[in-house]
């Protein structure tokens, strides 16, 4: 009888145990809400072929920086495609939103062999250890089948305000984004008018 009452009890508490479990929570990154400004012309079709992004940030889970060496890993907050995935896609129609109309191969279609490609690496998207989200990396502009980069630019983006919880987060990485776009578009108009 003492037996039964102790599975009972250590099954409750079993039980209990997982009602309490956070909810998971799913983000995505789309284009920043508003037209462009300014279309910049140019005159050969572009593409980003690929976004990588740094092995740290390569996961499901959002990744926050906690201090110089040391990150946050959410147990709830996710995203729902891998980050480079979204990157580009996202970076792809902003691109196309500043460019003439047809001149940016969307990420989705295959790429015509005389085609610019660009290809942006990623070593920080998320919040840094004030809370405030960065974007860091650098950007290449690849001609035709050359492996030697025309252009290279480097990204330096932060947030003015903190990003508390993962709505935040995506939020501002989007707006980021936003402000990415219009400086290669610039850059391809300023090398191919």
């Amino acid at each position: 009888m003492r037996m039964r009452l102790a599975i009972a009890f250590l099954a409750v508490l079993a039980l209990a145990g997982c009602g309490t479990s956070p909810q998971t929570r799913y983000f995505t990154l789309s284009v920043a809400a508003g037209p462009a400004k300014v279309r910049h012309a140019i005159t050969a079709p572009v593409t980003v072929a690929a976004v990588h992004v740094t092995s740290s940030l390569d996961r499901s889970e959002m990744v926050r920086r906690t201090g110089a060496n040391r990150v946050a890993i959410s147990d709830k907050d996710r995203w729902t495609a891998p980050l480079g995935t979204m990157t580009r896609r996202v970076l792809s129609q902003d691109l196309a939103a500043r460019l003439p109309p047809d001149m940016v191969v969307p990420a989705h279609l295959p790429v015509p062999p005389h085609a610019t490609r660009i290809v942006v690496s990623i070593t920080w998207f998320g919040p840094d250890a004030s809370g405030r989200v960065r974007l860091d990396g650098g950007w290449s502009l690849l001609e035709g089948g050359a492996e030697k980069p025309a252009l290279r630019g480097v990204i330096s983006l932060k947030s003015g305000a903190t990003a508390e919880g993962g709505d935040a987060q995506a939020a501002v990485m989007i707006r980021l984004l936003g402000r990415l776009a219009p400086r290669i578009a610039g850059s391809l108009a300023a090398k191919y008018v």
